[in-house]
């Protein structure tokens, strides 16, 4: 077994391991509301036993396919995605030594296990870097940009689990229909699991021809049926479906059909799951919160901005600004990924100063930080994926 084997192993690994670890602290939750306090101790125990083996399994995995491919994996969709659930679940571990909440654990793993199984829908393959990314700048500001972005999933997370235990479900109401949203984007995340799940076992491909930003004649192959064409698009076989419409040279509309059919089987999921429960899928999951100490989450969702703030200002600014004049001679280009770096920056500096001068706490923060995280996701997936750009390289 070679070095890029061994590391998609640990991966797995650790996957599984994080799954587990969901079941044990739900368990620990369901003896803490029985009063069963012995009993809840152990389940949390054997869930942060089994958390910490596939924490280190996922670190083996980091440092294994950093040594195969000689450079950090933090330079695609694939090993970006794990390290981002690597380190929530690294954050999420200090959070727990800190505080001993297992309702944090339920919910950073969940998001971990994600996007573990999103990443797992891309190329794995190890791919030489282009020019522009060989320096050690691309290591430090990406390590520190996902590192900051993880302890500000933190908030998120606790901000989630502050909104699930106050937000009433008795009547309708604003806080209750977008809580449900939230809700709705996690299953949009399986949709897109499914989806090329699905169409990857078939092995579908169709192939089209396009002109690119250069206007040069180009080819691409598409994983699921063609919903959106790339421009001036033209399948290679008469036989392959063919697009609704083009789209501009500046759209990747290979990617943008891959979101589009997240959404549509994301929501027939969604659908499927509000038939069975016959509730709100948010409700259907705050018993999960009904113990928790909402004025501990309030201080939890705080400090993580406190301190995954300047983190994220170091990794996604100064140091993206030092790579960007070593890479291409200039500070800043208004390219998109560096628009909603500045935008993700922007919001958690107005949400550390509603809260400071202001006094925004309790729900009004709990609300800043889920938008500052669905900021922060549509930073990575929608930009990534849709918007060409100098960092369409990490499609």
């Amino acid at each position: 077994m070679n070095l890029l084997d061994l590391s998609g192993t640990l991966l797995l690994i650790a996957f599984i391991a994080y799954l587990l670890a969901i079941l044990l602290f739900g368990g620990a939750i369901r003896h803490k509301q029985r009063d069963v306090s012995t009993s809840n101790k152990h389940w949390g125990n054997a869930a942060m036993v089994v958390t910490i083996m596939g924490f280190i399994s996922n670190v083996g995995y980091f440092i294994t396919r950093w040594v195969y491919a000689e450079h950090a994996p933090v330079s695609n969709m694939f090993e970006f995605a794990t390290a981002f659930g690597m380190f929530i679940v690294g954050a999420f571990l200090i959070m727990y030594w800190m505080y001993r909440l297992a309702t944090l654990g339920i919910v950073a793993l969940s998001i971990a296990v994600l996007l573990i199984a999103f990443a797992s829908m891309f190329p794995s393959d190890v791919t030489p870097l282009i020019p522009a990314l060989k320096s050690y700048w691309l290591t430090i500001h990406v390590i520190t940009t996902v590192i900051g972005e993880a302890i500000l999933a933190m908030s998120a997370i606790a901000g989630l689990v502050y909104l699930l235990k106050t937000v009433s479900f008795k009547k309708p109401g604003k806080e209750r229909f977008w809580l449900e949203v939230v809700m709705y984007s996690l299953v949009v995340v399986i949709g897109f699991v499914v989806v090329t799940a699905t169409f990857s076992s078939m092995h579908y491909e169709a192939k089209f021809s396009y002109i690119d930003k250069e206007q040069q004649q180009a080819e691409i192959t598409y994983n699921t049926p063609p919903l959106f064409g790339m421009h001036e698009s033209k399948a290679l076989k008469p036989e392959h479906m063919q697009p609704l419409m083009d789209m501009p040279a500046s759209i990747n509309a290979k990617k943008l059909t891959t979101v589009v059919w997240s959404f549509i089987v994301g929501t027939i999921l969604y659908g499927l799951l509000r038939l069975f429960c016959r509730k709100p899928l948010a409700q259907v999951v705050q018993p999960l919160v009904k113990q928790t100490n909402i004025t501990l989450m309030d201080e939890i969702g705080y400090r993580a901005v406190l301190i995954g703030f300047p983190v994220f200002t170091l990794g996604a600014l100064v140091f993206a600004m030092i790579w960007a004049q070593e890479a291409w001679t200039r500070f800043w280009a208004w390219d998109p990924k560096e628009v909603w770096a500045l935008i993700t920056w922007l919001f958690y500096a107005a949400f550390l100063h509603l809260r400071l001068s202001k006094g925004w706490e309790g729900k009004k923060s709990a609300w800043l930080a889920v938008i500052g995280f669905a900021i922060i996701m549509f930073n990575f997936v929608a930009v990534n994926l849709i918007i060409a750009g100098l960092h369409s390289y990490a499609e």
